[in-house]
C-alpha cells in the first residue's frame, strides 16, 4: 500500500473516529444523551402517575403503573425500583407511594404540564386534541427558570384548559371537586369544571359539541344508549362514554334566564357576557380575553357596518369591532324587557375551571 493511500485512511479513520466518540457532538454522546433524556423522561412520567392516583384516591401499582406507561411490568418494577433508591418513592405491601420528596417532583412536573397546555390553548392554534401529548413532550425540556418564566408571561394562570387545577411554584393543589355529569337528575343545572382529555378521540367529540370548562349544562336524559342536555342554550345528544368524561358542579337556576350568543343582540340591546365557547383557542380567545370579552362583564351592539358584518360593541366604555364567526362563540344573558339581570349562580364557588 502506497504512503499516500496509508495517510488517507489514517485521516479517514480520524474523522470516523471524531464522528463518533467527539465528547459533545458525537454520534455516541447524542446517543447517550437521548437515552439520558428518555430515562429521565420515564422516571417523570412514574411520578407523575403515582401524584395522580394519590390526587384521584386510587391505589397505584406495577399493573397501573405498566398501563399508564404502555410498557412491559418488568420496565414499570425497574422505575419503581429506581425511583425507591432514589428516595422518591416508598413501596409499602408491594404498593408504591410517594415521599415528600418524590410529591414535590411530581408537582414541579405536573405544573409544567399544565402550564404548556395552557399555553399551547391560549397562545396557538394546534389542535385541541394535541394539547396533552405536545405539552408531555415540552414538560420534560424546561427548566424551573423557563417554567416560571412561562407562567408569569400566562398570567399565572389557575386551571388548564381541561379545568386540571395547575399547581402553585410552591406545590399547592386545591382538593378535586365536583361529580359526574350522570350524577344529575333530568331537568338540573350544572356548570362544567373538568373534561378529560384521554383518550383524545373521545376529548375531540367534547370539544366538537362544544363542552368545556364553563359550559352550562341542563340534563335531558341520560340512558344507556345517549346522553341528552342542553349546554348554553344548544340541545346536544353524546353518547355516555362520551358523557362519562364530564365533571359539573350543580347549580340554582334564576327565573327562566335568556341565553343567546352576542352575534343575536341587535343595535340598542345588552346583555353580561357567561363565557367564551370552549371551540374558540389560541390566539382568536386570547385576543377576545385582552379586549375584556370575559365573564360577568357587560357589553351592548352599538352599530353594524355597511355590510352588516363586523359589529361594534360597547364594552368597559370602549367600542371594539367583532365579525360575526367572533361574536357566535361569545355566550351572553341577553338584557332587556322582562329579562332577569342575574345569571346562573354556582351552590359553592366551582374550583374546577375558570374561563
Amino acid at each position: 500500500m502506497s504512503p499516500a493511500v496509508s495517510l488517507v485512511l489514517f485521516f479517514s479513520s480520524c474523522v470516523l473516529l471524531a464522528a463518533v466518540f467527539w465528547p459533545r457532538w458525537g454520534v455516541a454522546s447524542r446517543v447517550s444523551r437521548y437515552r439520558k433524556l428518555e430515562e429521565r423522561v420515564l422516571l417523570e412520567d412514574t411520578l407523575k402517575h403515582l401524584y395522580n392516583c394519590e390526587y384521584a384516591g386510587t391505589p397505584a401499582s406495577e399493573e397501573s403503573l405498566a398501563g399508564a406507561l404502555a410498557t412491559p411490568r418488568s420496565v414499570a418494577l425497574r422505575l419503581l425500583v429506581r425511583l425507591e433508591k432514589l428516595g422518591f418513592v416508598r413501596m409499602e405491601d408491594l404498593q408504591p407511594t410517594l415521599t415528600r420528596e418524590g410529591r414535590k417532583y411530581a408537582l414541579r412536573v405536573l405544573r409544567s404540564h399544565r402550564l404548556w397546555e395552557r399555553y399551547l390553548a391560549d397562545r396557538t392554534g394546534i389542535d385541541p386534541a394535541d394539547w396533552h401529548d405536545e405539552a408531555d413532550r415540552l414538560e420534560h425540556r424546561t427548566s424551573r427558570e423557563e417554567m416560571e418564566d412561562l407562567a408569569a408571561r400566562l398570567g399565572h394562570p389557575l386551571y388548564d384548559p381541561h379545568g386540571d387545577p395547575i399547581p402553585t411554584a410552591a406545590g399547592v393543589v386545591p382538593p378535586p371537586s365536583g361529580r359526574p355529569l350522570a350524577s344529575l337528575e333530568e331537568g338540573e343545572i350544572g356548570k362544567v369544571t373538568h373534561v378529560e382529555d384521554e383518550p383524545p378521540e373521545l376529548f375531540r367529540e367534547l370539544v366538537s359539541a362544544g363542552i368545556g370548562p364553563g359550559t352550562r349544562i341542563r340534563l335531558l336524559n341520560y340512558s344507556r344508549d345517549s346522553v341528552q342536555f342542553e349546554a348554553d342554550g344548544h340541545e346536544r345528544t353524546l353518547s355516555p362514554a362520551v358523557a362519562s368524561r364530564i365533571t359539573v358542579e350543580p347549580m340554582v337556576e334564576s327565573p327562566d334566564p335568556v341565553r343567546d350568543s352576542l352575534a343575536d343582540l341587535r343595535a340598542g340591546e345588552s346583555g353580561r357576557v357567561i363565557g367564551l365557547a370552549p371551540a374558540l383557542q389560541g390566539p382568536q380567545r386570547r385576543r377576545l380575553l385582552d379586549l375584556g370579552v370575559v365573564e360577568g362583564t357587560g357589553i351592548e351592539a352599538e352599530f353594524a357596518s355597511a355590510s352588516g358584518d363586523p359589529v361594534a360593541y360597547r364594552i368597559r366604555g370602549a367600542l371594539i369591532a367583532l365579525r360575526r364567526s367572533e361574536a357566535e362563540n361569545v355566550r351572553i344573558q341577553r338584557f332587556g324587557p322582562g329579562s332577569p339581570n342575574t345569571p346562573l349562580q354556582p351552590v359553592d364557588e366551582p374550583t374546577g375551571a375558570v374561563s
